[in-house]
């Protein structure tokens, strides 16, 4: 005989299936209300939002402008003279010094001219030298004769004037005695001025010397003008163009290269107008080459255009490189943020936080006693990511941002939860 022993497991189970039977409908009932209720609180407490405490902060109102490297000026470079380039030992890109060798020109005729003036400067220099050594003492010889016979023909007219009062001689020999004085006194005072005339001083000297000093200039213009032939870097700089080479037949005045000077450096920048108010001589600013944005350098503020671009409704603002900056090369692009303003301690909140703040009427959802309040605000200065509160939220106001733009979709009065 087989006895069946049902086990207690099976029968517990059975119970909670017969109570389940008998309450379940009740306990469905239960979750559903519980889970109304909780949705009608929700819904009468209204949505979650986020809020954020307006406080003091120190804000630092920029703008944010790019542009280029400009030198204040450009030194155009070219020949002064006609002739073929022989030479061009600098390229494009390369730093000179002043006095270095940019260009050198061939000129047969600049040669010409130049061997010209040298041989003349000789033939004026022996001409001076043979009136000095050669001309200057033969005229004195010349001299010392003319006052020999001078003296000879005094005495002999003399002896002729005695003779005639005693009456040895004749009108006519004495006649001839004086003629013969005469002759003398002439020749002794031509030789005369010959020597005065050789002498430093006299006319022909001077004539002389005026001759050599001629030439003499003469040959300084040509050899000015040969060295022309060579073109040399005025002052220091880097080269930034050149548009000459080796057999290029080249004409006075026409531009062969373009040196940018070293030394001062300005950023030229283009400011939108609306910020023109913003911006004054001095302000300080950072700087940085786009090839280069990790090195930031100063700047400063020199020029500002005080004509408006109509076309681009910009201005022109130049700034002043403050410290030498190896890196900077001409015409490269730059980004430049201008400090424009300063305000410790303003009473400020995020600018996504602001309704319509490049409107007329901007505002902001405040929430107030759990109630969502459409608070209008009065703006200041604006700082980055940060604008100051002027009027109409004062320290520690809880102001909704909800993000997505979720903040748009809330009503006047309409209750809120603040987020943990």
């Amino acid at each position: 005989m087989c006895t069946r022993v049902q086990a207690p497991h099976n029968g517990r189970m059975n119970a909670v299936w017969t109570w389940v039977r008998q309450h379940g409908g009740k306990l469905l009932m239960g979750l559903l209300a519980l889970l109304l209720g909780a949705a009608l609180w929700r819904w009468w407490m209204g949505p979650q939002v986020q809020t954020e405490a307006v406080q003091p902060r120190d804000l630092l109102q920029t703008v944010v402008a790019s542009g280029r490297v400009e030198t204040p000026h450009r030194v155009d470079i070219g020949a002064q003279i006609t002739g073929t380039v022989a030479r061009v030992p600098v390229v494009e890109g390369q730093a000179v010094k002043a006095g270095d060798v940019l260009i050198e020109l061939v000129s047969s005729e600049l040669q010409s001219a130049k061997r010209q003036a040298e041989l003349a400067v000789v033939q004026a220099q022996g001409r001076l030298r043979q009136l000095n050594d050669l001309q200057g003492p033969v005229v004195q010889q010349t001299l010392r004769q003319a006052q020999a016979n001078l003296d000879a023909a005094r005495a002999s007219g003399q002896r002729n004037q005695a003779l005639f009062e005693q009456g040895f001689i004749g009108q006519a020999a004495l006649d001839e005695s004086r003629k013969a004085l005469a002759l003398a006194d002439a020749q002794a005072l031509a030789a005369q001025k010959q020597v005065a005339s050789t002498q430093v001083g006299g006319a022909e000297h001077s004539l002389a010397v005026g001759a050599v000093a001629e030439a003499q200039a003469n040959a300084e213009v040509v050899g000015a003008k040969a060295r022309y032939a060579v073109v040399k870097a005025p002052v220091s700089g880097q080269l930034i163009g050149r548009t000459v080479e080796v057999g290029d037949v080249v004409q006075a005045g026409k531009v062969l290269m373009t040196l940018s000077p070293e030394g001062a450096t300005q950023l030229v920048v283009q400011i939108d107008e609306k910020n023109l108010r913003l911006i004054a001589l001095g302000q300080q600013a950072l700087a940085s080459a786009d090839a280069y944005p990790q090195q930031k350098f100063k700047a400063q503020v020199a020029y500002i255009n005080p004509g408006i671009n109509a076309q681009t409704g910009a201005v022109e603002v130049k700034l002043d490189v403050q410290e030498p900056v190896h890196t900077l090369r001409q015409d490269m692009t730059v980004s430049v943020d201008m400090a424009v303003a300063r305000k410790p301690q303003a009473l400020a909140l995020q600018v996504g936080h602001v309704n319509d703040i490049n409107g007329p009427a901007p505002w902001v959802w405040l929430r107030d006693a759990g109630h969502a309040v459409r608070r209008p605000v009065r703006l200041g200065l604006r700082g980055g990511a940060w604008v100051e509160v002027l009027a109409g939220l004062r320290e520690g106001d809880a102001v909704i941002a909800m993000p997505g733009g979720g903040a748009n979709t809330l009503r006047e009065g309409q209750r809120v939860r603040a987020q943990p």
